[in-house]
C-alpha cells in the first residue's frame, strides 16, 4: 500500500489522497465518475456508479488547507498521469470523463495483467484509459455510445488482504437485481456498519465534561448487556441438555413398555396341582364332559390310535359366577399340565398389531410346553363378530390372528384351547365352527341339589353351628350362582365377627341372604306410625294371600324392616326348584302381589291407597301379559303366540289387552274376598309385625293360628 506524506505529522494513503483530488477536479463530474460516500450519509447509486469504499476525507484533514490554487493544480498534475494525445480522453458533453476502468476484456488474462499473451507491454499503468474501439467510435459520433459500452461481465472479489487494507469488513454489494426477500435473507446476519465512540459523541454534539461519563456508562451498558447475552446463552444451554436427557429417558421406557415387546405379561405358565375336579361344585355335567379333555392331556395317542381325534377348542358358555375359571384350572390341575390365562381384553389396545402379536407369543410359548391348557376368558372381547367399521378397520387383524392360529396345530400337538364366554351370539362363526370351539359346555346356575353342596363346601371352611341344615338355606337361594353363595356365606362370617359371636348361626346366614336379596337393613330412617301401620297391613295381606291360596309357595319370613328401596318384603321359600310352572301356580302369583293393594284398600279406604304397590303390579302384569300372549293360557285367543304386538292388526291388540285386563281383574276379586274372609288373621299378623318388625314362617303360623308369641 503506497503513502503520501504531506506534513510531518500527518501521512495518508495514496488511494485517499487521489479520491480527495479526484473529486476536486471540476472535470470529474459525469455519470460515469466514482462518488465517495460518507458513512453517515449514505445515498443509493444508479446502475452506471458504484460505491467507493475508501473513506472521505477534506484538505484540512489532509494537512493541505494552506496550499493555494497553483500550488493545487501542480499536485493533481503531479498525481495523475499525463496522457499523450493518442490517449487523450473521451468527452461526454464538454467534460472529461476520467475514471477507473473495471471493464471485462476478451480473456481473463488481459483483464488480469493488462495485456495479453502475444505482446509483452514495458508497463502497465495503475490509471490506465481504455482504447477505444471501432464501435466506441461509431457510438462516439452517434453519441449514443455509453449505452452500447460493455458493462462488467464478471466481478472477481477482493481478497480478504485488501479488504483489511481498505478498512472495510464487507464487500461491496452488487448493484444487480435482488428480490426483496432474497435480500432480506442474504442481510439478517449482516450487523450495521460499526460507528465509532469517538464519532458518535462528535455527532451527539456531547460536552467536553460530559464525554467521559457516557463512555462509562456506554462501557458499563455493554458489559451488562453480555452479561445478560451470557447467562441467556447458559439457559439455553442447560435447556437444551435436560431436553435431550428427558428425551433419551422416553424412549428407553417406551422400548421397555409391555405393549411393544408383546404379551410377555401373559406367557408365564401357572401350575394348578392344587385345583382339581373335587372343588367344583354343583356342575356335574360340566364335569363329566371334561373328562374326556382330561384324559387326552394324559395320554393323547389313545386316542390317536383309533384315527380319531379331539376337539381343539372348548367353549364354556354360562351365565356369570357359574364356575367357568375354575373348571378350567381345574382341567389343567387334573392334567398336571401348565395352565396359560389371558384375558379377552389383553389382547385389545390402541396400538395396531399388538393384538395379533400377543397371540403369537402365547401360541408359540404353549407349543413350546406341550401339552398344556391356554384359557381365554371373556372371549367374546377378542372374538366378537367381524364387521366393516371406518373407525376400528384393523379391529380384525386379533382374530384373524387367532383363527389361524387354531388351524395351524397338529392332531396329536397335546394343547387344549378352553374359552369362556357369557354371550356366545356375539361371537364370530368361523370362531365355533367345527376344527375351533368345537365343542361347547353349559354351566348352568346350580339347581337346589347344587346349591346345598356349594354351601357346605364352603360352611366347612368357617366355624358354624352345626344345628344349620344347609338345604334350608339352598331352597331360599333361587337363582344364586356359586359366588353369590360364596358370598352369602362370608357375609354371614363377617356379621357373626361384628356381633361377637364365636360361631356363625342360622340367623346370620338369613341376614346374609337379606342383605344379597333386598338390600341393607336401614335402621337409621325414621318412619311415623302411620306408615308403619300402612306397611304392617301390606305386607301381612301378601302373607295372608300366600298363606291360604293353595298353590302359592310358602311363605319364609315377613318384615317391615326397611331395606333398600322397599319398606317391607314378605319372601316365599319354594320347596323345590320349579323347571316348570302351572296357570294355577301362575294365579296364585298374582293372587300373592294383588294382596297388599287390597289390605289398604279394605283398612284404611279408597282415597288412602299408597303408591307402595307399583312393584307388585309390575309383576303382576307381566305374568298376565305373558299367559295371553306367550303361554296360550287364554280361551278367547287359544293357543297362539304374539311376540310382536306392533305387527299385529289393532283388533288383536285391542283384544290381547281386554284379556290381561279381564285376568287381572280376576285376580283382584279373589285377593280382596280371601282378605275379608280372614280379617281376624289379618289384623293379628299386622300387630305382631308392629311390635316385633320381623316374623319368620313359624312364628306367622302360630299368630294365623291364634297362638301368642315368646317374648323376644
Amino acid at each position: 500500500m503506497f503513502s503520501f506524506t504531506v506534513q510531518p505529522q500527518v501521512t495518508v494513503p495514496l488511494s485517499h489522497l487521489i479520491n480527495v483530488l479526484h473529486s476536486m477536479k471540476s472535470s470529474v463530474g459525469s455519470s460515469s465518475s466514482v462518488t465517495c460516500k460518507s458513512r453517515n450519509h449514505k445515498e443509493h447509486l444508479s446502475d452506471s456508479e458504484q460505491h467507493c469504499t475508501e473513506p472521505v476525507l477534506n484538505l484540512r484533514e489532509l494537512g493541505l488547507s494552506d496550499l493555494g490554487a497553483q500550488q493545487l493544480d501542480e499536485l493533481v498534475n503531479r498525481v495523475f498521469p499525463r496522457l499523450s494525445p493518442q490517449e487523450a480522453p473521451l468527452t461526454l458533453g464538454g467534460q472529461t470523463a476520467w475514471r477507473t476502468s473495471h471493464l471485462s476484456t476478451n480473456s481473463f488474462f488481459y483483464n488480469k495483467h493488462g495485456f495479453s499473451c502475444g505482446s509483452m507491454p514495458v508497463s502497465t499503468p495503475v490509471f490506465s484509459r481504455q482504447h477505444p474501439s471501432p464501435l466506441q467510435c461509431v457510438g462516439t459520433e452517434l453519441q449514443y455510445w455509453p449505452v452500447l459500452i460493455q458493462s462488467r461481465g464478471f466481478k472477481t472479489l477482493r481478497t480478504k488482504t485488501r479488504r483489511l487494507q481498505s478498512g472495510q469488513d464487507r464487500p461491496v454489494e452488487s448493484e444487480g437485481f435482488t428480490p426483496s426477500f432474497m435480500k432480506g435473507f442474504l442481510s439478517r446476519d449482516k450487523g450495521f456498519e460499526v460507528e465509532s465512540l469517538d464519532s458518535l459523541l462528535k455527532n451527539k454534539s456531547i460536552p467536553d465534561g460530559q464525554q467521559d461519563a457516557f463512555k462509562r456508562g456506554f462501557a458499563e451498558g455493554f458489559l451488562k448487556a453480555q452479561a445478560l447475552t451470557q447467562r441467556t446463552q447458559d439457559s439455553l444451554r442447560r435447556t437444551r441438555l435436560i431436553l435431550l436427557v428427558l428425551l433419551l429417558v422416553g424412549l428407553y421406557g417406551i422400548s421397555k413398555t409391555p405393549f411393544i415387546s408383546g404379551l410377555d405379561s401373559a406367557v408365564d405358565p401357572v401350575q394348578m396341582k392344587n385345583v382339581t375336579f373335587e372343588h367344583v361344585k354343583g356342575v356335574e355335567e360340566a364335569k363329566n364332559e371334561l373328562q374326556d379333555v382330561v384324559e387326552f392331556l394324559k395320554n393323547p395317542q389313545k386316542f390317536t390310535a383309533l384315527g380319531g381325534k379331539l376337539p381343539k377348542g372348548v367353549l364354556l358358555v354360562g351365565p356369570p359366577g357359574t364356575g367357568k375359571t375354575l373348571l378350567a384350572r381345574a382341567v389343567a390341575g387334573e392334567a398336571d399340565v401348565p395352565f396359560y390365562y389371558a384375558s379377552g381384553s389383553e389382547f385389545d389396545e390402541m396400538f395396531v398389531g399388538v393384538g395379533a402379536s400377543r397371540i403369537r407369543n402365547l401360541f408359540r410359548e404353549a407349543k413350546a410346553n406341550a401339552p398344556c391348557v391356554i384359557f381365554i376368558d371373556e372371549l367374546d372381547s377378542v372374538g366378537g363378530k367381524r364387521i366393516e367399521s371406518p373407525m376400528h378397520p384393523y379391529s380384525r387383524q386379533t382374530i384373524n390372528q387367532l383363527l389361524a392360529e387354531m388351524d395351524g396345530f397338529k392332531t396329536n400337538e397335546g394343547v387344549i384351547i378352553i374359552g369362556a364366554t357369557n354371550f356366545p351370539e356375539a361371537l364370530d362363526n368361523a370362531l365355533i365352527r367345527p376344527g375351533r370351539f368345537d365343542m361347547q359346555v353349559t354351566v348352568p346356575k346350580p339347581d337346589v341339589k347344587g346349591r346345598t353342596e356349594i354351601l357346605n363346601w364352603y360352611l366347612k371352611k368357617i366355624k358354624v353351628d352345626p344345628a344349620i341344615e344347609a338345604n334350608i338355606i339352598a331352597r331360599g337361594t333361587v337363582g344364586f350362582s356359586g359366588a353369590d353363595l360364596e358370598n352369602l356365606v362370608n357375609q354371614a362370617a363377617l356379621k357373626a365377627a361384628v356381633d361377637g359371636k364365636d360361631m356363625v348361626t342360622l340367623k346370620e346366614l338369613e341376614f346374609a341372604k337379606d342383605k344379597i336379596l333386598m338390600g341393607p337393613e336401614r335402621r337409621s330412617a325414621e318412619i311415623d306410625l302411620k306408615n308403619k301401620q300402612i306397611t304392617a297391613y301390606h305386607e301381612s295381606g301378601h302373607a295372608i294371600v300366600a298363606y291360604y291360596t293353595k298353590d302359592a309357595m310358602p311363605i319364609n319370613k315377613a318384615t317391615i324392616m326397611p331395606r333398600g328401596p322397599s319398606l317391607g318384603h314378605v319372601s316365599m321359600l319354594p320347596e323345590n326348584d320349579r323347571w316348570s310352572e302351572t296357570r294355577s301356580q301362575l294365579l296364585a302369583q298374582m293372587d300373592v302381589s294383588m294382596g297388599g293393594r287390597v289390605a289398604e284398600e279394605i283398612i284404611f279406604g279408597h282415597e288412602y291407597i299408597t303408591t307402595g304397590a307399583s312393584s307388585d303390579f309390575d309383576s303382576a302384569t307381566k305374568i298376565a301379559k305373558m299367559m295371553v300372549t306367550r303361554f296360550g293360557m287364554c280361551e278367547k285367543l287359544g293357543v297362539m303366540t304374539y311376540t310382536d304386538m306392533t305387527a299385529q292388526s289393532p283388533e288383536t291388540q285391542a283384544a290381547v289387552e281386554h284379556e290381561i285386563r279381564l285376568i287381572l281383574k280376576d285376580s283382584y276379586e279373589r285377593a280382596k274376598a280371601l282378605l275379608k274372609s280372614h280379617a281376624k288373621e289379618h289384623r293379628n299378623l299386622a300387630d305382631a309385625l308392629l311390635m316385633y318388625e320381623t316374623l319368620d314362617a313359624k312364628e306367622i303360623q302360630l299368630v294365623l293360628e291364634g297362638k301368642t308369641l315368646e317374648t323376644r
